[in-house]
């Protein structure tokens, strides 16, 4: 999601094509679904595509995968668009001058020039698709296949007096998001204080 949504940021911020101005109203309008207006459109293509409700792991992973790509994408552009169109456009030209194509100057200015604005889409979509029970209880049928979200959320109406099974529960839940933070806390600090100071 934060590769795809890097590379549609880049061409709406560096190219100049007739339905730009109207591919972005789109990906700010994605923003104003929820996800509870779009779960039966999406679960009825699903469905027809095969991938729900099956005892295939790659295809259970990827039923939920796949709605919060699209879930996220539009937050994600929205994001690193302001942040590309930041950044000097010389450096780009001087790859070009260089002989890089596109995706060359994107990987190799572009990317590590914006690694604060991508780790905080990273962070911020990694936490909503994680805490994600409702997509994970539509479309996550068959038990051996639920994620440790609805595992908790079971278990909270089954165990609610066992408070110490709980608590190793919500540790295991917690782990994760601590991990990453740590790894991207150095990104996430840059990220927020980006532009705040001019000059």
């Amino acid at each position: 999601m934060v590769l795809l949504a890097g590379m549609a940021s880049f061409g709406l911020v560096r190219y100049q094509f007739k339905l730009r101005g109207f591919l972005m109203s789109i990906v700010v309008a994605g923003m104003m679904f929820p996800v509870f207006s779009t779960i039966i459109p999406v679960y009825r293509m699903q469905n027809k595509m095969g991938i729900t409700g099956t005892d295939s792991l790659f295809l259970n992973l990827l039923c939920v995968i796949l709605p919060q790509i699209a879930g996220n994408l539009s937050f994600a552009i929205v994001v690193l668009t302001g942040y590309i169109k930041s950044l000097p456009i010389e450096l780009e030209e001087a790859a070009y001058m260089e002989g890089s194509n596109a995706f060359q100057t994107f990987f190799k200015v572009v990317v590590p020039m914006t690694k604060p604005s991508f780790a905080t889409v990273a962070i911020f979509s990694f936490l909503w698709s994680y805490n994600d029970l409702f997509t994970q209880m539509f479309f996550l049928r068959n038990k051996k296949y639920w994620a440790i979200t609805r595992l908790m959320q079971m278990l909270t109406s089954k165990e609610g007096t066992n408070y110490g099974l709980m608590a190793a529960t919500v540790s295991l839940v917690v782990i994760p998001v601590i991990i990453v933070y740590i790894f991207l806390q150095k990104y996430i600090i840059k990220g927020m204080t980006a532009g705040a100071v001019k000059g």
